[in-house]
C-alpha cells in the first residue's frame, strides 16, 4: 500500500535578508506561488497545506491552490524556530482533526525551481524504500569534496575533515559527496514525532540536477531565479 504523505509548505511573515521574502515578486508572481503550483500539481501528495503565521501569506497561498487550515502561533514563527517544531505543530493540529499521515514532505518556498515531477519522484523513492527520510541533494564538485577539506583545531592546527590521516591522492579515489539543496525533505511521521528528527537514522538521497539547485536567501538570489526561469520561457512547468 502506498504511503500517505502530507505536503507541508512553511512560510512565515518575517524575514531578515529580504523583507516579506516568501511573497517577494518573482517574474510577476509571489515567490510562494512556484512552490504552491508544484505541490498542487503533484500526484503523490495526499494533501498539501500551508503553515504560516501571516494572514496575507495565507491568502496568497490559497490563491495558488494551497490549503491554509490554521495560523501558526507567533512563537513558532521566529527566526530561531527550528523546522521540526513547525512540522510537529502541523502534524498535531491535523491529528486533532482526525487526519494522520505516514510521512510529511516539507517544501520550502525559497526553492522556486523545484517541480511537481521532482516531488513525485522523491515520493516514489520514499514509498519503495524503508528509509526514515528522503532528502533532496546535489553532488558536491570534487574540488569541494570533504575528504580534501581541513578543519581548524582549538590550538590553531588543522585536521582532515573526513577523519583520515591524509586525503586521497587522486580525484578518482574520492567518495561521492552530496549537499542538501533545501527543496524536498520527506520524513516518516514517527521519526518526526518520536525521534524529534527531520532525518532519522536511514537517509536516502534524491539527487537534484544542478540547474534546479537554487535557494533564495538574498536579493541577488531572486535575480538568479528570475534568470533561470526566464531561460525556460519566463515561467516553469510545475
Amino acid at each position: 500500500m502506498a504511503k500517505r504523505i502530507l505536503g507541508l509548505v512553511p512560510a512565515r511573515g518575517g524575514s531578515k535578508g529580504i523583507p516579506r521574502k516568501n511573497i517577494a515578486p518573482l517574474l510577476g508572481k509571489p515567490l510562494l506561488a512556484y512552490t504552491a503550483e508544484a505541490a498542487v500539481a503533484s500526484r503523490l501528495l495526499a494533501r498539501t497545506i500551508l503553515s504560516t503565521d501571516d494572514d496575507e501569506i495565507a491568502r496568497v497561498g490559497r490563491q495558488y491552490g494551497l490549503e491554509a487550515p490554521f495560523l501558526r502561533p507567533p512563537e513558532l514563527a521566529r527566526d530561531s524556530t527550528p523546522s521540526i517544531q513547525v512540522i510537529q505543530h502541523a502534524v498535531r493540529t491535523l491529528a486533532e482533526a482526525g487526519e494522520t499521515y505516514d510521512a510529511v514532505c516539507l517544501m520550502q518556498p525559497t526553492a522556486p525551481l523545484r517541480t511537481a515531477k521532482m516531488i513525485d519522484q522523491a515520493c516514489a523513492l520514499f514509498d519503495r524504500t524503508d528509509a526514515d527520510s528522503v532528502i533532496s541533494v546535489f553532488e558536491i564538485p570534487h574540488h569541494f569534496n570533504p575528504c580534501w577539506a581541513l578543519l581548524l583545531n582549538a590550538d590553531g592546527s588543522m585536521h582532515w575533515a573526513c577523519g583520515l590521516d591524509g586525503p586521497p591522492a587522486r580525484r578518482q579515489d574520492l567518495p561521492t559527496a552530496y549537499c542538501r539543496d533545501g527543496s524536498i525533505y520527506i520524513t516518516r511521521t514517527a521519526v518526526l514525532m518520536e525521534q524529534n528528527s527531520l532525518f532519522g537514522r536511514k537517509m536516502v538521497p534524491y539527487v537534484v540536477p544542478p540547474e534546479r539547485v537554487l535557494n533564495i536567501d538574498t536579493p541577488e538570489d531572486l535575480v538568479k531565479a528570475a534568470e533561470a526561469l526566464a531561460r525556460r520561457g519566463g515561467t516553469d512547468k510545475p
